[in-house]
């Protein structure tokens, strides 16, 4: 069902794409939006990985630089039937994890050092398996393109803010003025809605690879608490690959709900749970 969803926003992401080139450039602008899109998400294919490691400030490790958490990252990963990732690690004292990279032949695993110091070596293992597990479901790639094509629909919507609308096919100016100031919020929305949902999916998935949903429940609990009082300066763009929120000033209810990159941590333990009680 995660699935069927995320096909769904993914369709309405690119058709908002379309929507926002045909009120400012008619057939042409929609074509045009349309291969902006593409292009952007074709460089991103390749560069994502040092991008991302660049904006968290993390550094590469070796085996024999962090014997424990490479050991426990190979292990789980023949688990997961995973070809072996890069292992990094990003020197912030909030503890979080992401993982990165445009397929699991070039996959990133990084871990903050504020989480080895917090949580128990069971639960670093269910946290390593989510991102294990969003390896294995190509998440990543789906994040990058999501990434560029919101930001593909902000910038054009803020140039054709000063710039007009096409007005030569007969468009209605006042509306093609609301597709510019709605469609970068609702591409927002639908990055968002879409992150939340592979979050789940790869809560269910990594429970499976290390066999211990409430070591990974007891994990999040422990890592939301902490990234609400302890700050993380990274860039929004890259939030949504955190395991938790790192920017989790709203994390929860009412319309912040609509704005958070991650699942409330309450819902995200309760169905942890529940896989623990159904297996």
């Amino acid at each position: 069902m995660n699935n069927v969803k995320v096909f769904g926003l993914m369709a309405g992401l690119t058709a908002l794409l379309g929507a926002l080139g045909a009120a400012f450039g008619g057939g042409s602008g929609m074509v045009m939006m349309l291969l902006i899109g593409g292009a952007m998400n074709f460089f991103m294919y390749f560069a994502s990985a040092k991008m991302v490691l660049r904006m968290y400030k993390a550094q590469v490790v070796t085996a024999s630089e962090a014997p424990e958490l490479y050991e426990m990252v190979d292990r789980l990963r023949q688990r997961a039937g995973l070809p072996m990732p890069t292992v990094a690690i990003a020197p912030h004292d909030q503890p979080n994890a992401f993982a990165t990279g445009r397929n699991p032949e070039n996959a990133v695993v990084c871990v903050t050092s504020g989480i080895m110091r917090l949580v128990s070596r069971e639960e670093l293992e269910g946290v390593i398996a989510h991102e294990l597990a969003h390896i294995k479901n190509r998440d990543m790639l789906l994040q990058t393109i999501t990434a560029t094509m919101a930001a593909a629909i902000s910038n054009f919507a803020f140039i054709g803010m000063f710039m007009g609308g096409d007005d030569e096919e007969g468009g209605n100016p006042i509306a093609g003025l609301l597709m510019m100031v709605l469609a970068p919020i609702a591409a927002t929305l639908i990055q968002m809605a879409i992150s939340r949902q592979r979050e789940f999916k790869a809560d269910q998935v990594g429970a499976e690879i290390s066999g211990r949903p409430l070591a990974l429940a007891g994990a999040l609990t422990k890592l939301d608490a902490a990234a609400h009082r302890i700050p993380m300066h990274v860039a929004p763009a890259v939030a949504p690959l955190a395991q938790v929120n790192p920017l989790s000033a709203l994390n929860g209810r009412g319309l912040s709900k609509l704005f958070s990159t991650h699942p409330p941590t309450a819902e995200r333990v309760a169905r942890l749970q529940a896989l623990r009680v159904a297996a």
